[in-house]
């Protein structure tokens, strides 16, 4: 077997095993239990947070006013920058 380019953790290490053993069965509706979970996992991924950041007070004036030009809060123009500069570019 080759060596994967990721590390698993004991219960995933399981898992992994199991598949590659056939163990696993199908639901019996298949195709809306995968609708059901990708569901899930794009209300959870899409939940939104706060934090606290420090910024000099220029630069946040700058934001201000950016935002201000854009037609936007401050606080989304913040958040769209770091999509971005956080988003996945492959």
């Amino acid at each position: 077997m080759n060596q994967p380019y990721y590390d698993l953790d004991d219960e995933e290490q399981q898992i992994l095993e199991a598949y590659e053993k056939g163990e696993f069965k199908s639901v019996a509706n298949l195709e809306q239990e995968k609708i059901r979970l990708q569901q899930i996992a794009k209300n959870t991924l899409n939940k939104t947070r706060n934090i606290n950041i420090r910024l000099s007070e220029r630069d946040l004036y700058k934001l201000k006013a950016r935002a201000a030009h854009e037609g936007i809060p401050y606080q989304t123009l913040v958040s769209s920058i770091l999509h971005r500069s956080t988003a996945d570019k492959s």
